[in-house]
């Protein structure tokens, strides 16, 4: 399997990065994450990584990663918000600027975006200015139920490639098509994590009792993606 470098952006305590590299995609080498309760997370399980204190601190001066993944604030977007939200226009959501820019600085080989399963709501918009920068991408609907987990915790994806990888992008279609089940990650969810919670979400010892882990993203779900990435850089890999 292809080992890469990954940076996060809005890492939170870093759920989306934890369940890329227990996927095996590679290992994280910097994050961002304002909340400083949040970096001292980060700091503690990634104490090798290096984390910015805001997203507005990352440039082309970053070390280089592959793949850059990060969920953008979602108030904005969210179904809470019962339709007032501003979207990509509002003071939360409106960073997704930020993520954009930061692709443009950095040309990552590969970018994973999460957000609210409000599809119309940010989804086009986001392909649209991807495409821009030369990135040809796939959106995806994946729950935590996807991967076996007693709850729905339902979120949008998009992956994108840059050089117009729109092949790698279709077979990652074809496969979260085929594989969505539990034996994909093959975790036990019938066991809570430790800490007895009612419903486990796959977050090690503190993290799971962690007043924050409620923004994270469920780690299950983003090895599930991790993996078919993986599977689609390997050909690219081979042939170098």
């Amino acid at each position: 399997m292809v080992a890469v470098n990954i940076g996060g952006l809005f890492s939170g305590i870093g759920g989306l990065e934890l369940g890329l590299e227990s996927s095996g995609l590679g290992r994280v080498s910097w994050m961002a994450e304002a909340s400083p309760a949040r970096r001292a997370v980060l700091a503690r399980h990634w104490p090798a990584a290096h984390v910015y204190k805001d997203v507005r601190d990352v440039d082309e001066r970053a070390p280089t990663v592959d793949v850059l993944c990060g969920g953008f604030p979602c108030q904005d977007l969210s179904p809470a918000s019962r339709g007032r939200g501003k979207g990509l226009d509002g003071p939360k959501s409106g960073l997704w600027a930020e993520y954009l820019r930061i692709i443009g600085d950095i040309c990552p080989r590969v970018v994973l975006i999460e957000n609210a399963p409000t599809w119309r709501q940010w989804v086009p918009v986001v392909r649209r200015q991807l495409w821009a920068l030369g990135y040809a991408s796939l959106p995806l609907r994946v729950s935590a139920e996807d991967v076996g987990a007693p709850h729905r915790r339902a979120r949008c994806w998009v992956v994108a490639y840059a050089d117009g990888g729109g092949q790698s992008a279709m077979r990652l279609d074809a496969e979260v098509a085929r594989h969505r089940a539990a034996s994909v990650v093959g975790r036990d969810w019938r066991t809570p994590s430790p800490g007895g919670l009612p419903v486990a979400d796959g977050l090690p010892g503190g993290l799971d009792r962690c007043r924050m882990y409620g923004d994270a993203v469920v780690p299950a779900v983003s090895e599930f993606i991790g993996r078919l990435i993986a599977q689609s850089l390997q050909p690219a890999a081979d042939s170098e």
